[in-house]
């Protein structure tokens, strides 16, 4: 805080002129720091000066007009509130005034810019520590934002309850001076005479001497102070003749008018009962520059312990960039209806980055000036609050409207998935809201729930098949009892799934287990069938006699399998669930699943392999060759050539490139080889 105390040195001269003694002052040793800093520094976003001085107006209107609820006489002749901006060219300044409060000599020597009052210490620490400039529009810089812009600063005020007027000047090096001066009525005039890289014309957004720079810099952050924020604009008109029809002769004239720059009123603090369909979107339309339709919007106003008004968009089409690391996401952040942030992501969870809007409220504790929070004890409690409406949102519209939750599931849906998976305490968030497309019927999507209410009484596992898409999966051959059988499989085709599969584990009591692992537990699905049923018999008496023998019979085969392929599976096993094709790879119970682990290899990752068994269809005729080789004890070189190409077989269709073409290629021909020689 600036005192009279505060101070280094103070020396008074008389005036004159004016009768009136000035003041000379020196600020206080961290304020000096950060006017040198100001002064400076090159800073890049050195338009928030404008919203801090008009903020500060805005706060100084705030409180005449609270206290004249009780006294009226305080703003008589002068009851309409208004923030005024004034532009001069020629003169390279520009002034903001205010009918607000104002101030008295004293207030003026104690309160003069946030800064100033406190937290200067904590502000140079942090910024030093980190040598970042933009933590000065994290932080906010208040008063001593004009020095960014302004090579001298005037400020004019007087108190509500003065007589004489104050004036304070400065050109940020580490003094001020300060006078009483007459002045006619209360309230606050600051005017900067702005350096020259401020009106650089060259570069409209740089030049605060334009007045479209100015309009368009109040539209951003100032739009909804309450208060009319007036401007005079001009133009030029071209001659017209007495009708008013534009002439080629003549000449173009002036036309200066005042205009309101600032719509006053925030939509989100309206009764929303009272907004059209319309006047939402246009909103969205002009805050997100997105011209699709959205899907839903959320409107709210919480009183209680914390009281903010907050107004969420939940839009029906995915930004270009929604999935990629540069995405800027966070929900806007005004205070009293003064922007501060774009984008605060503390608002809501990164599953529900997609959600576009707003948060306003008065209770936020901003430190220093306007930006940056001084707990995060409320952002939580907002946070919170608003996750779980976007969340009931999303469930309505899945209830109401499957149709339009269908498509912005299309969009979204890999986010919200992303959401279980990056933490497993969102599975009972977001766990009813996920869908998958399934066996049951082509091109339709399902939820757990639905899925869970079609599963017979004796099903304790919900199964899933991943793949790169649907086609892929169906011609999957550990799919095939499930098909045979009219068993649900969910298709999990984003890359994402397995990984929130992990995570989310169980739904309705029921156990997520992919049909490529080794066990699940169908034998209680099926019931009385058995999964190894004779259907297949036909296919394999095309081979060698078969008969449904214990798989005890055949262990000294299938141990001779393993050790043909003692370094390329964990074990070999007669499989339950093939019908149709000679052989699949199941991974075991733990670990990665074979879709995983492409998964994480094709993304440059460290990616254990899977733990591969092999399973053998022993109704397929195949399987009658491979016993009638492995009976031949003196030709067991076809014996291990077949055992390497059924492994082969059952790699390629699980989609892995084999680790050695050339030896697949050579074995392939060592037994068309064989094959056609005791043909012949």
């Amino acid at each position: 805080m600036t005192t009279a105390t505060d101070v280094d040195n103070t020396n008074k001269e008389s005036d004159s002129t004016e009768g009136t003694i000035k003041e000379e002052m020196s600020f206080q040793a961290d304020t000096k720091d950060l006017l040198n800093l100001m002064v400076n520094s090159i800073y890049t976003h050195k338009q928030i000066f404008l919203r801090e001085l008009l903020s500060n107006a805005s706060d100084a209107i705030d409180k005449i007009r609270f206290l004249s609820l009780t006294d009226g006489s305080l703003i008589q002749g002068d009851e309409e509130y208004s923030i005024e901006i004034e532009i001069d060219k020629y003169a390279k300044t520009l002034t903001i005034s205010d009918n607000g409060i104002g101030m008295s000599y004293q207030e003026v020597i104690d309160h003069i810019g946030t800064i100033a009052k406190s937290g200067t210490r904590n502000f140079l620490e942090q910024l030093q520590k980190t040598q970042d400039l933009d933590l000065i529009g994290q932080f906010g810089v208040g008063f001593y934002s004009a020095f960014m812009v302004a090579k001298k600063v005037c400020l004019q005020t007087r108190g509500y309850d003065q007589q004489e007027g104050v004036l304070w000047q400065s050109e940020g090096e580490g003094t001020y001076s300060i006078e009483a001066i007459d002045k006619e009525k209360r309230g606050t005039t600051i005017t900067l005479y702005l350096r020259d890289d401020a009106v650089d014309s060259t570069t409209p957004q740089k030049d605060f001497s334009n007045q479209y720079t100015i309009r368009n810099l109040v539209e951003e952050y100032s739009n909804y102070i309450q208060y009319p924020i007036k401007m005079d604009m001009s133009r030029e008109e071209p001659p017209r003749d007495s009708q008013g029809n534009q002439v080629a002769d003549g000449e173009w004239t002036t036309v200066v008018e005042t205009k309101v720059l600032n719509s006053m009123i925030p939509l989100w603090k309206k009764n929303k009962n009272e907004i059209s369909d319309e006047e939402y979107f246009k909103f969205y339309k002009h805050h997100y520059k997105d011209w699709n339709e959205y899907a839903d919007v959320i409107h709210i106003h919480i009183e209680g312990k914390i009281e903010y008004y907050s107004l969420l968009f939940i839009p029906s089409r995915a930004s270009s960039d929604l999935y990629s690391k540069d995405f800027a996401k966070g929900i806007q952040l005004y205070s009293n209806s003064i922007f501060v942030m774009n984008d605060c992501r503390d608002l809501l969870p990164e599953h529900l980055r997609f959600v576009r809007g707003l948060v306003d409220s008065k209770d936020f504790s901003l430190n220093i000036s306007r930006e940056i929070l001084q707990h995060d004890a409320q952002l939580k409690a907002i946070g919170s609050n608003l996750e779980k409406k976007v969340i009931s949102a999303l469930k309505k519209l899945l209830k109401n409207d499957r149709k339009k939750y269908e498509e912005i599931w299309e969009e979204f849906g890999k986010a919200i998935k992303g959401g279980i998976y990056m933490e497993i305490s969102n599975r009972d968030k977001l766990g009813d809201l996920l869908l998958f497309k399934s066996s049951r019927k082509d091109g339709a999507y399902t939820t757990l729930r639905e899925y869970c209410d079609r599963a017979s009484e004796n099903q304790t596992e919900i199964y899933y098949a991943a793949g790169k898409d649907i086609d892929a999966i169906k011609r999957m051959p550990q799919l095939e009892i499930f098909i045979d059988k009219n068993i649900e499989v969910l298709y999990f085709t984003d890359k994402v799934d397995e990984f929130m599969a992990s995570n989310l584990d169980t739904y309705d009591n029921k156990k997520l287990v992919s049909v490529t692992r080794e066990n699940f537990d169908l034998d209680k699905v099926l019931g009385d069938q058995k999964t190894d049923d004779s259907e297949n018999k036909e296919a394999a008496d095309k081979g060698e006699e078969q008969t449904k023998e214990p798989e005890a019979e055949y262990s000294s085969l299938l141990d001779a399998i393993k050790e043909a392929l003692k370094d390329k599976v964990v074990d070999v096993k007669l499989s339950k669930r093939l019908k149709n094709s000679p052989v699949c790879l199941v991974a075991t119970n733990s670990g990665n699943t074979f879709n995983m682990e492409q998964l994480l290899r094709g993304a440059n990752q460290v990616a254990p392999r899977a733990s591969k068994i092999l399973e053998i269809n022993p109704y397929h005729k195949l399987f009658g060759a491979l016993k009638a080789t492995h009976k031949k004890k003196s030709e067991n070189a076809d014996f291990s050539d077949c055992c390497e190409l059924m492994y082969y077989q059952a790699l390629m269709v699980e989609g892995f490139e084999l680790d050695d073409p050339v030896e697949f290629s050579g074995r392939l021909a060592n037994l068309m080889v064989n094959y056609y020689t005791q043909s012949v």
